[in-house]
């Protein structure tokens, strides 16, 4: 039986997985490190500055009626923000093309080779529309950590880098400065222990009325994700990397689990059972997709991180929940997990 259910949550996290990969910038993820803006010197006025995703994006605000200027890596101009409200990219600037990729690696940074190589720097800025409405949010290799390895000698707690992002607003020179910082661990074995507490609870409540049981405990778990997916994706600002798929891969499994209930009330239990399958594999997949939550102490979410975990916790436990109960209850018959096939009567009778 176990084995089934491990076919079909892996089955729900490929399915996940080939769906929710995002185009584009790399997204806010779980991380170890949390950034900061420390100061905006000098104290101006028409900007505003904040950290997205924890260490993620650094975002700029420029009210209407000033102007600004970010410089690039190299002192180029690289994103304007004009007094109508609209943004603009420098496609000539290297920074468009490094901070694509979270860490400006070679092989995921597509950049024209006469940029990389400076060809470009006496032409004039080639700008790109890029928003219209004063805000804008990007990857800023100076605000995080530029390696997937955690900095040696440094421990919970420590400052590991500072620097400035320096822009022009109205004409005078300001500076950003960020301050990133290791974050406290935490520790997934609580929620672990929740979500195999959910299964073993849930699993002996259903055991005598399997398909009720699975299809309401499937719709509070998918109602759990769907909230902690939105809050995900309303973290971050559209454009930089998100994904509704977050959203929409439990959603599909809440639809499924509403659909099994009302299958049932209509005594369809063989369709019913395949609907709450579906419903386990989205919701199931989606969770094993995000088991970083679970022990990554920085969450890009609006929400508390304990909720986003608690909902991701319950999500694992419900999916392998709903699975044994569904395949318990008769329902839907399992598919066979041997090759063997009974010898012909025939053959048998003249052996």
């Amino acid at each position: 039986m176990m084995v089934v259910v491990a076919r079909i949550l892996l089955l729900g996290s490929v399915v996940a997985g080939l769906a929710v990969s995002p185009a584009g910038a790399d997204p806010a993820r779980p991380t170890e490190y949390r950034s900061t803006i420390d100061a905006i010197e000098p104290d101006v006025d028409g900007i505003e500055a904040e950290i997205i995703g924890g260490d993620a994006f650094i975002n700029l605000t420029v009210t209407a009626g000033h102007t600004a200027v970010v410089e690039g890596y190299e002192g180029e101009p690289y994103l304007q923000f004009l007094d109508d409200g609209t943004v603009q990219e420098n496609r000539l600037s290297p920074a468009t093309y490094l901070n694509e990729s979270r860490y400006g690696r070679a092989g995921e940074v597509n950049m024209p080779q006469d940029v990389a190589e400076g060809r470009t720097d006496d032409d004039p800025p080639e700008w790109r529309t890029v928003a219209t409405n004063g805000s804008y949010a990007w990857h800023d290799h100076r605000v995080h950590w530029m390696s997937p390895d955690r900095p040696q000698g440094v421990e919970p707690g420590d400052v590991i880098q500072t620097q400035d992002v320096l822009l022009t607003v109205d004409d005078e020179p300001v500076a950003i400065t960020v301050s990133v910082t290791l974050a406290e661990p935490i520790s997934p074995l609580p929620w672990l222990a929740l979500a195999l507490v959910l299964l073993a609870v849930a699993v002996a409540a259903g055991w005598r009325r399997s398909l009720p049981v699975a299809a309401g405990g499937a719709v509070v778990a998918s109602v759990l994700a769907v909230v902690a997916g939105q809050g995900e994706l309303s973290s971050v600002p559209a454009g930089a990397g998100g994904s509704a798929l977050v959203v929409i891969v439990p959603a599909i499994g809440l639809v499924a689990a509403l659909a099994a209930g009302l299958l049932l009330w209509r005594g369809v239990r063989g369709l019913a059972g395949v609907t709450l399958l579906a419903s386990a594999a989205a919701l199931g997949g989606w969770a094993l997709l995000r088991l970083t939550v679970l022990f990554k102490p920085v969450l890009p979410s609006d929400l508390p991180p304990s909720f986003d975990r608690a909902a991701t916790a319950v999500a694992i436990g419900i999916a392998g929940a709903v699975a044994v109960l569904t395949f318990h209850s008769g329902a839907v018959a399992p598919p066979p997990l041997t090759d063997d096939v009974a010898p012909d009567p025939e053959e048998r009778a003249t052996t």
